[in-house]
């Protein structure tokens, strides 16, 4: 219960922290960008209209972009950080990449469309404060979101409601079932009746909007959001230019222990969105 009060007032307090700093982060704040380190089969991105050009690894994905997944494909980024290494396989003499704490990151599953509306970054003396806003428009993502600092904000808009996330990992489908495996998460939807309504969706819990049901996090979603994150962690490097060292004093490396991508079941909410090809 004491965990539960803290994680609300944290998220409380995020919220008018936010509202204190939003005029000064809109006039002052950094626009950061994604990055693709991990991409299976195809995907395409459209940047301010509807001409779709091929998504590839490495890609730098600014805000105003949106990304589309065929069918059997999926694509990783790491959020707010251009200068992210590739996913490659991992020779044994090698390093191996660890994220920073403050870097996010999201696998778009297959047949998803997902717009990243905004990524900034503002230096406010002792922390950064960071915006990160997500539209889910179909489909399905999962994400692992770092501890951020309270004024922070970071949302998954979805097409009945938004979520707005506080170190958490996460899978949100668009139909609007959110599943929390750590962390908390408030939905904010339009109910029945037309009224808004507000929903604190917590560790192990996961909320099905369309219904307004709360309740317990099955064992096989914490078991496939675990292994999505060991996923989207797992094989990344910086490969060194020639006649640098392997440690880059900027980069923060450790003693491998590579865990091995391994394929996990596509979970379905609902028949899958028509994108699963590209005309």
């Amino acid at each position: 219960m004491k965990e539960t009060r803290s994680i609300l007032n944290s998220l409380v307090a995020c919220g008018v922290a936010l509202a204190m700093v939003s005029t000064l982060a809109a006039q002052s704040g950094d626009q950061s960008a994604a990055k693709v380190v991990r991409l299976a089969g195809d995907a395409q991105y459209s940047v301010g209209g509807n001409t779709w050009q091929t998504l590839k690894v490495g890609q730098v994905v600014s805000p105003g972009t949106v990304i589309r997944t065929a069918n059997g494909s999926r694509v990783d980024l790491v959020l707010g950080d251009a200068t992210a290494p590739v996913a490659r396989p991992m020779p044994s003499d090698m390093m191996s990449y660890v994220p920073m704490a403050e870097q996010n990151m999201v696998r778009i599953w297959e047949n998803t469309i997902l717009g990243v509306d905004k990524l900034t970054a503002m230096q406010t003396g002792m922390e950064v404060v960071t915006e990160t806003q997500l539209d889910l428009k179909a489909g399905h993502i999962t994400g692992s979101v770092k501890k951020m600092s309270a004024a922070s904000k970071y949302e998954v808009k979805l097409p009945n409601g938004v979520a707005g996330i506080k170190g958490t990992t996460y899978d949100c489908y668009a139909e609007g079932v959110i599943k929390v495996r750590e962390g908390a998460m408030v939905v904010a939807y339009t109910g029945a009746n037309g009224a808004s309504v507000t929903q604190v969706v917590m560790t192990l819990q996961m909320f099905d909007i369309r219904t307004g049901t709360l309740s317990p996090l099955p064992d096989s979603d914490k078991t496939g959001i675990d292994g999505s994150i060991r996923q989207l962690e797992a094989g990344l490097f910086i490969v060194p230019a020639p006649g640098v060292g392997l440690l880059p004093p900027q980069a923060p490396f450790y003693p491998l222990v590579y865990i091995p991508p391994q394929p996990i079941p596509v979970q379905q909410v609902g028949p899958p969105p028509p994108v699963s090809g590209f005309r």
